[in-house]
């Protein structure tokens, strides 16, 4: 059990059941990972699942954050081809890893990541509020990375460096009790590669 806030359920709500996760032995549903299993990164190649989480989302909960109980449904190739291959449902703990408009690199350096939200269009990304509960899930693996989930880059969870900040001593505790290879916040490690917004990205191209 744990508060229904978005920074304890952004560590449960990024995939939903069918999402095909990539592994050494090819492309696995979400909710047939387990830990031991080893999936693969854009970063260090292959790496051991240590932790999976998983929650139902009730779509008209009162929650103080709406977005929090809608998912978000991408089109195929909307990050290029085969990126995604087919529609991809993801929840609003999921962040994509994308090219910045201001960097120009084959490689994954330079890369960040930015939540599916931040490209809601109506078109090729749009929201959906699922029509009754569903069951949505997240992983961690020894070092943060990008793993593929239906041919996107997308990240494993990590809580961010500042999630600590708006948590009493309790609250942090019960946060880190879910995570029963966390001892503490730095046992996450470091992003792989930082987080931004669109906005933060255009200010950078615009500078």
């Amino acid at each position: 059990m744990a508060p229904a806030t978005t920074e304890f359920e952004s560590a449960f709500n990024a995939f939903p059941r069918g999402v095909l996760i990539t592994t050494e032995t090819g492309p696995c549903a979400i909710e047939d990972l387990r830990p031991g299993m080893k999936v693969e990164t854009a970063e260090n190649g292959l790496q051991e699942v240590l932790w999976i989480g998983s929650m139902m989302m009730v779509p008209h909960a009162p929650v103080a954050d709406p977005a929090q109980v809608r998912m978000i449904r991408v089109s195929p190739d909307r990050f290029g081809l085969s990126r995604p291959a087919g529609d991809l449902m993801v929840g609003p703990g999921a962040r994509v890893l994308h090219f910045p408009d201001v960097l120009r690199d084959d490689d994954v350096r330079g890369r960040v990541y930015t939540p599916f939200t931040e490209f809601t269009d109506g078109d090729t990304v749009f929201e959906i509020t699922p029509p009754s509960s569903i069951e949505v899930f997240h992983l961690c693996l020894a070092q943060h990375a990008t793993i593929q989930a239906n041919g996107l880059p997308v990240e494993s969870f990590h809580p961010g460096y500042h999630i600590a900040d708006g948590m009493g001593p309790n609250k942090l505790a019960l946060f880190l009790s879910l995570f029963p290879h966390i001892t503490a916040l730095r046992d996450f490690g470091l992003l792989a590669h930082p987080r931004m917004t669109l906005q933060s990205l255009m200010r950078l191209d615009a500078a």
